[in-house]
């Protein structure tokens, strides 16, 4: 069946609306057709099984057949990441969203060959959202990562901000596997991290004053292996790392059924 996005706007209790590029791709490209059913997703959490009523270029109409809330990500993931050149930015992102992030911060860090004026940063993110947009369509994702603006990491650490478990990807001596921190984590306060972040690198890692700053904003260093592992690798290597710690049962096992 095929999906859709569309904002939570567009998308109402018996009706969903879609406009622009989603229109032109339902009615041009996919060819869906009066009676069709289709799936749309919000990014909010909620998925319409719905079923078209009209399909036009420009705009389609769908009737709401069925409607699901989502709840919210038990921990919310952010990928604090270094901005490759090329197109590597853009599978990073659709990796991401595979991964179930909730948010990605570009970096432009020191030793980051591509630097944007905030004209090329704004189309930049724009496009990355709708990389996003599309990931969440191929992989039925009902929470879309937001994808904010790429700063310096200076700029992110200024802001301030906490994470349960905020987690940095690094070559250095003393990194220790992610699993030792969740696992303190637990000990600690006998539950999951409720946000978690994690912050990778460019090629060669972060300039050592960027580690230290990073560090000191409370970041805990983890390997990834004796290897040097490319930027996009090292990301999802990263982020399925957390999912995994972040899906597996809590000590004691899964609660099991009496026969």
């Amino acid at each position: 069946m095929h999906r859709f996005y569309a904002p939570p706007e567009q998308c109402h209790d018996t009706s969903v609306s879609l406009t622009g590029a989603e229109a032109y791709h339902a009615r041009c490209v996919l060819r869906v057709r009066r009676g069709e059913e289709v799936i749309v997703l919000d990014g909010a959490g909620r998925e319409f099984r719905c079923e078209v009523e009209e399909s036009r270029r420009d705009q389609a109409t769908l009737a709401v057949v069925e409607r699901r809330c989502h709840p919210e990500p038990a921990s919310r993931i952010t990928l604090l990441q270094a901005v490759p050149k090329g197109k590597l930015m853009e599978a990073i992102i659709q990796k991401a969203t595979e991964l179930g992030v909730s948010r990605i911060v570009p970096l432009l860090t020191e030793r980051v060959v591509v630097q944007f004026d905030d004209k090329v940063a704004a189309q930049k993110t724009g496009k990355w959202q709708l990389i996003a947009q599309e990931a969440i369509k191929q992989c039925g994702a009902p929470w879309l990562p937001r994808v904010e603006p790429p700063l310096p990491p200076g700029k992110f650490l200024a802001l301030k901000e906490t994470f349960e478990l905020p987690l940095i990807a690094s070559l250095v001596s003393g990194s220790r596997p992610a699993r030792e921190y969740f696992k303190a984590f637990e000990a600690a306060h006998r539950r999951m991290p409720k946000s978690v972040c994690v912050w990778i690198g460019p090629e060669g890692d972060f300039a050592p004053a960027e580690t230290e700053a990073i560090k000191a904003g409370g970041a805990l260093p983890i390997t990834l292996g004796p290897l040097v592992l490319r930027v996009e690798t090292a990301a999802i290597y990263s982020l399925s790392i957390l999912n995994y710690e972040l899906q597996t049962p809590p000590a004691g096992g899964l609660p099991v059924s009496p026969p």
